[in-house]
């Protein structure tokens, strides 16, 4: 039914717009109206026209039909949803971070010149020194399952390559031997944590 009342009056304005010598302000004004039929009281800030689209910056205020009540429970819960989306952003980057790590130290296991049992329980027993914690440990476990390579090292975030170079050195020296590829690695942990170092 509203749809039937209202969409007349949307194509009239749309015509309207169309010759308009003011577009900007028409179309921000239209767009208010248009929001208005459904009580939504709307203040156009910003109208970017882009391709075949235009983008609308809207501020919009309380609807005359909306409570109060319920008009803060939906500032609330708009104000959480940000702090959630915050808070799921930064579980995201803690999960990259731990790939990588768990890659690198992966590839240093698979490269160590004791290649001679591939047993985690064994691996794990080793790894032990680290003090590395469960989830850190699983995540290891499983990029043991597929081969790592070189790259791993070469394109780690500076912040975990600072954390992983400690860790890369106790595994590379278990067996007493840094190999050639062990000290690959090792050396490009140090170009990550300070470029101007030479090596």
């Amino acid at each position: 039914m509203i749809t039937q009342i209202v969409r007349p009056l949307v194509e009239n304005q749309i015509r309207l717009l169309a010759n308009s010598k003011t577009t900007q302000e028409t179309l921000s004004q239209t767009i208010a109206c248009w929001l208005g039929y459904i009580g939504v009281r709307t203040e156009v800030t910003q109208l970017i026209p882009n391709s075949d689209r235009i983008s609308v910056e809207l501020t919009v205020s309380k609807p005359e039909f909306c409570s109060d009540q319920d008009w803060q429970k939906i500032l609330n819960n708009l104000i959480n949803s940000s702090n959630v989306s915050a808070t799921a952003q930064s579980n995201n980057d803690e999960l990259a971070k731990l790939v990588q790590l768990s890659r690198l130290l992966a590839y240093l296991i698979q490269i160590s010149s004791n290649k001679s049992d591939n047993n985690w329980e064994i691996i794990e027993k080793q790894l032990s020194p680290l003090n590395l914690d469960q989830i850190t440990l699983d995540a290891v476990r499983s990029a043991l399952k597929v081969p790592q390579s070189i790259n791993v090292a070469e394109k780690l975030d500076p912040d975990i390559a600072a954390r992983a170079f400690p860790l890369a050195v106790k595994i590379a020296w278990m067996d007493h031997l840094i190999s050639a590829e062990e000290s690959d690695v090792l050396k490009s942990l140090l170009s990550l944590i300070a470029p101007d170092m030479k090596i």
